[in-house]
């Protein structure tokens, strides 16, 4: 089960709503995924409507909404848009993302360490998305964060995890939960990281640009299953030399 701030889900996948080609293909993809959790671009929502448009083909899901603030790029914009999601109703839950370059569209860390403290103090549950350093991590986690969310490569790359190493020690030193984010780009990624001791993943487009974005999210929840349970179970040790799998005692001569 995981926890984040007040709040308990089952899956253990989060999913992105952007760049599917139908409402239709989205909605089947989040219904295969099993998430509980779906994320969105506030930039991309009328906070005026009653509902955004793409709720709409998802009427009768029960889903914890975490809108993001993509697009800022300081953190006085982050918090913002955060603050008009609280305040149409929408979430008290944010996925911070203050943009500190556009080519890489790495995060800014100075800003949203900024923007992490400032939403923490206003009662918001605040999730950060982060670089995979180790350091930012642990201070994102100390200004409050309910969890944290390196990217394992760049966003919307497909590259994979580009440093385990890192990855690793920052689940391992980091207390609230390690959600994965940014970068996975198939269910083999996401096992990886899950077998890793990562606590979550969020993907987006791993599912919606897939061949076929239906098939492709019932495969990353079924990853992100078998990625938690075999770290769970813990892994046996890696050797040099084989080890016979039969025992050697009681043969028959």
């Amino acid at each position: 089960m995981l926890k984040i701030g007040p709040y308990t889900f089952q899956s253990r996948l989060m999913l992105g709503t952007g760049k599917f080609s139908s409402t239709t293909i989205q909605s089947e993809a989040v219904k295969a995924s099993e998430t509980e959790i779906l994320t969105f671009a506030l930039r991309r929502v009328d906070l005026d409507s009653p509902e955004p448009s793409f709720l709409e083909q998802l009427k009768g899901g029960d889903f914890r909404f975490l809108p993001n603030t993509a697009g800022a790029k300081t953190a006085e914009e982050a918090v913002r848009l955060a603050r008009l999601a609280k305040a149409s109703k929408l979430s008290d839950m944010v996925k911070v993302e203050v943009i500190g370059n556009e080519d890489t569209l790495l995060p800014d860390p100075v800003e949203t360490l900024k923007a992490t403290r400032q939403l923490v103090e206003e009662g918001f549950i605040v999730l950060p998305y982060t670089s995979d350093d180790p350091v930012l991590a642990k201070r994102l986690e100390e200004a409050g964060a309910h969890a944290v969310m390196p990217g394992a490569s760049p966003i919307g790359s497909g590259q994979g995890i580009l440093n385990p190493l890192y990855l690793k020690i920052l689940i391992q030193q980091t207390s609230v939960p390690v959600i994965v984010d940014a970068g996975i780009g198939s269910p083999a990624d996401a096992a990886q990281a899950m077998e890793l001791g990562a606590d979550g993943i969020l993907l987006n487009t791993a599912v919606s640009g897939a061949e076929d974005p239906v098939r492709m999210a019932q495969a990353m929840m079924l990853a992100v299953k078998a990625g938690r349970l075999g770290y769970e179970a813990g892994r046996i040790s890696k050797k040099e030399t084989a080890s016979a799998s039969s025992p050697k005692e009681g043969l028959v001569n």
